[in-house]
């Protein structure tokens, strides 16, 4: 679907990247209007927007007064995108300062705001900047986390402008949702878990899984463009780095523990949509293990790895939520009725799994078992409706426990 988008653009060494964002927005058959300000036209020209948007830029309340632009352009959008957003229009849009066509559009904007700051890491983690993304938080615009990177000279830290294609896919789900959706996980600390832990045999060789992440990284996706606050946990995935989370990268089960369970502590909800091996060899070999002349293989012993999802419902929270999953074979509904009480989870998330199903894959068919009986039945659909269908569930029982 089609939509009239703003894509402000905020005066940092980043605003070159803005240019690929606003490329995907076009192509996607979307209407953009450009918002540079004086100081990111210093960056990149108005020709250049001109040229991407197919548009006139705005980038004065002079310019077209009979059509008052500076009301005209945050009333009529579905979606206003700034990227990035330096330190400075933070500030503006927290204390609603309006001195240019960017932050009066954004005062009258009445559809969803998502904005994505880049800025030295002194500058985003400066108690001023902190106040004023909660304020902006509060009032449901969604302030992406920046991630961490190269920033401008031998700097490197967090502040760096997420990769245009994950801002992209926030506002793809922020669109998807409607422009009325409310930011409704706004304020809340949430934990995804993704991809397969691997255990290492010897310095060649591991035993592990066949998770692609990718229903984690949906998750992900879907707590941001909903507002939260998310740590991502990701073990073992070839996958870009989603826009606005925490990222904490984990190889082994016993690294996945330990980071769960610390991230676990403050969260008030707890996805696990990680794929922990169940087993791991009891000792590692330190040289690679040879074949042998006779061709008899070797015997590898194993041993059960701690059962994560078991240990968070045995600490949870009475107000926290907890989603676990189950990819299974068989009678894969009763198999994960009877895990989900043994883990004493809130919501257990169901999918058979076998070739070329599941893993890997865009799409997912699962059934959602409640602990109060409830029973959801999701057809095959893309990953990311999943993580959506799931978190309108997590947000209710967490309105019911609030």
């Amino acid at each position: 679907m089609s939509a009239s988008i703003v894509l402000g653009v905020g005066g940092g060494i980043a605003a070159y990247k803005a240019c690929e964002l606003l490329r995907l927005f076009t192509e996607s058959g979307h209407r953009v209007r450009v918002v540079p300000t004086a100081s990111a036209l210093r960056f990149v020209g108005a020709p250049t927007w001109a040229a991407l948007s197919g548009q006139p830029v705005a980038d004065d309340v002079w310019s077209d007064v009979h059509e008052v632009p500076h009301v005209r352009l945050g009333q009529q959008a579905d979606l206003v995108v700034v990227a990035p957003t330096t330190t400075d229009l933070l500030a503006k849009a927290a204390h609603g300062l309006a001195d240019d066509l960017l932050t009066n559009t954004l005062l009258t904007a009445r559809c969803p705001v998502v904005l994505a700051p880049a800025m030295h890491t002194e500058m985003w983690e400066h108690p001023a900047t902190v106040a004023n993304v909660a304020t902006l938080r509060s009032r449901g615009v969604r302030v992406i986390e920046p991630a961490v990177g190269r920033l401008t000279g031998a700097d490197s830290g967090k502040g760096r402008l997420p990769d245009p294609a994950e801002i992209f896919a926030v506002a793809r789900q922020v669109l998807a949702r409607g422009v009325s959706a409310p930011a409704d996980l706004t304020g809340r600390r949430l934990v995804v878990t993704a991809g397969g832990t691997r255990e290492p045999l010897d310095p060649v060789r591991f035993l592990g899984n066949r998770s692609s992440g990718k229903q984690g990284y949906a998750f992900a996706r879907s707590a941001v463009a909903r507002g939260a606050r998310v740590t991502l946990i990701t073990a073992n995935v070839s996958l870009a780095d989603p826009a606005g989370v925490d990222l904490v990268r984990v190889g082994t089960t016993a690294e996945l523990r330990e980071a769960t369970l610390e991230a676990a502590v403050e969260a008030d909800a707890v996805v696990m949509a990680a794929a922990p091996a169940d087993f791991r060899p009891a000792t590692y070999a330190p040289g690679k293990i040879k074949k042998s002349d006779d061709g008899v293989a070797p015997t590898i012993e194993l041993v059960t790895n701690p059962d994560i999802a078991a240990e968070l419902g045995q600490r949870k929270r009475p107000e926290q939520v907890l989603v676990v999953f189950a990819a299974e074979t068989g009678d894969a509904e009763a198999n994960g009725r009877a895990k989900l009480a043994r883990k004493r989870a809130d919501l257990i998330v169901v999918n058979e799994v076998g070739p070329d199903r599941v893993f890997g894959a865009d799409t997912n068919t699962v059934t959602v078992i409640g602990a109060d009986g409830s029973v959801s039945r999701l057809p095959e659909q893309a990953k990311e409706a999943v993580a959506d269908t799931v978190w309108d569930l997590v947000v209710a029982r967490l309105a019911n426990r609030s």
